[in-house]
């Protein structure tokens, strides 16, 4: 342990990890294994060819990737509980409710992502390098006109001495889609974990395994035992998984704000049956700025990874304070009350928001969120979904608006600007007039040119190695463009939870 701050060795972080994917791999379940019942609805049995075969995952435990720590949703306010030094009044104190989910315990590392690159050069590179040149981080953030960076801008990502680093100079379209590409590599682990499927390392560009092409049954893959077909009309006495058989996981994504903030906060560990003990400015507790630890075993530890004031990024020699001029490992310092680390400090993250400097006048009170677009597979005209594309994805588009005309809770596909930078909400002669198709109705708005704001835009949460302690604390809002980088934003991934609130530690283990 290093002096003055809480920092586990890489050792240390490697055996937690490794911890982590002994609990997914050692275990007796059998997620292929259905259980026979009789239906409380028509009294046929459940999960029996004798009757029909109608089949149910009556015994379901979400399956959980290794490394994400259960986040139980509730009641809290959010938004600022101190004095708003910068005076933006974008984060008002409200009440909010944020259900269940699961999520990252660190940051995404390099050698997070640079599995991610090398998967996409062994599979992409020879027909699509340019797939991987887009995935790439831009090493170029480093670099500042009036600073030595030369060190850190060539060997930040590919140096085996930052491996345990957070990711860096990542867009937040490249941070979805690592969490896509990370949500099929875990799917098709389980599948061939679970003997369904047996490994496959010859797939190529247009056939490898994504999860949405192997629920539409357009990747095959090399089928080992697969799934028992119950019906007695089947061709096959074998089938592959489907959705509702709950063996895979839900798409991991980036958090929404609110989930982000409220597990930041982590306020589980001063409530007591709905009762808050204690509000907290950080994720920790302790007096209103207190930034050093008050427990006495690491008593004057730092407890963040943050620019303590002018010209000091890490302390004096022989007396560091956080110990890090740029960012620290993933796994550094205290983890908060729900067992995330550098949830204030370090890097900050990408969130999943259209950021608006009002989003919460017209957000609702549970899972707040602005940048909703419906999204659907395409499908051809017979309402099949269409073949997948030379990239071995199915491809996406947004519900026509046409076909949500008649909808009550929503009219149209793309929500981004919804109140606040569409037409309707525009101050114009004639509101009610269609702009030509050819006009961006944000622009009305937020064009980019009288403003930085626009649809692009998406908020960015937390403090990071180069700010003040001001930014630490998880109410705090900033925003970028979502095709940017920075060498002071990373990103780390969620899960959605399903099903009931409460018990979310269950999960499917494999041997």
């Amino acid at each position: 342990m290093m002096l003055k701050h809480i920092l586990k060795t890489p050792v240390l972080a490697g055996l937690l990890a490794g911890a982590s994917l002994g609990l997914v791999s050692c275990d007796s379940s059998n997620p292929t294994k259905f259980n026979r019942y009789q239906s409380p609805s028509t009294g046929w049995m459940v999960n029996d060819p004798r009757w029909g075969g109608f089949q149910v995952n009556s015994e379901y435990k979400q399956p959980v990737p290794p490394r994400f720590r259960f986040i139980q949703g509730g009641f809290f306010t959010m938004g600022m509980n101190q004095e708003d030094l910068k005076y933006e009044h974008n984060n008002p104190p409200r009440p909010m409710t944020v259900s269940s989910f699961y999520m990252d315990e660190v940051e995404t590392s390099n050698a997070d992502y640079n599995e991610y690159i090398y998967w996409l050069e062994r599979i992409y590179g020879a027909d699509y390098p340019e797939v991987v040149e887009r995935a790439k981080p831009d090493p170029l953030v480093w670099n500042s006109i009036g600073g030595f960076r030369d060190p850190i801008t060539g060997d930040y990502f590919e140096n085996p001495g930052y491996n345990n680093y957070p990711v860096v100079g990542v867009t937040w379209e490249q941070a979805r889609d690592y969490c896509d590409w990370r949500t099929d590599r875990y799917n098709e682990y389980i599948l061939v974990s679970s003997k369904i499927l047996d490994f496959d390392g010859g797939q190529t560009a247009d056939n490898n395994f994504n999860t949405d092409a192997y629920l539409a049954g357009q990747y095959s893959g090399i089928a080992n035992k697969g799934l028992q077909d119950m019906n007695p009309n089947a061709a096959s006495e074998q089938r592959a998984v489907q959705k509702r058989d709950g063996i895979l996981i839900e798409k991991l994504r980036l958090p929404t704000e609110a989930e982000w903030e409220y597990a930041a906060l982590a306020l589980v560990g001063n409530s007591e049956q709905e009762r808050l003990a204690e509000r907290r400015v950080y994720p920790w507790n302790g007096k209103p700025l207190q930034v050093r630890a008050s427990d006495k075993n690491y008593r004057g530890m730092m407890m963040g990874n943050f620019t303590r004031g002018q010209g000091d990024y890490m302390g004096s020699a022989g007396a560091l304070n956080d110990g890090a001029e740029y960012t620290a490992p993933v796994y550094s310092y205290m983890a908060n009350d729900f067992g995330l680390y550098n949830m204030a400090g370090n890097v900050a993250e990408w969130c999943l928001d259209v950021y608006r400097p009002m989003t919460f006048d017209d957000a609702d009170p549970l899972n707040p969120f602005r940048g909703n677009v419906y999204m659907r597979m395409v499908q051809d005209e017979d309402g099949q979904i269409t073949a997948k594309d030379t990239l071995g994805r199915i491809p996406y588009e947004m519900y026509p608006d046409a076909e949500l005309a008649g909808r009550d809770n929503f009219q149209k596909a793309d929500n981004r600007n919804f109140m606040d930078g569409d037409y309707e909400s525009a101050i114009v002669d004639d509101w009610l007039a269609k702009p030509a198709d050819n006009v961006d109705p944000t622009s009305l708005l937020y064009d980019g040119e009288s403003s930085l704001i626009s649809d692009k835009s998406r908020v960015v949460k937390g403090g990071s190695w180069r700010d003040r302690a001001y930014y630490m604390s998880p109410a705090t809002r900033r925003y970028m463009d979502q095709d940017r980088s920075a060498s002071w934003i990373g990103f780390r991934c969620v899960m959605s939870r399903v099903g009931p609130a409460e018990g979310g530690d269950d999960r499917l283990l494999y041997r």
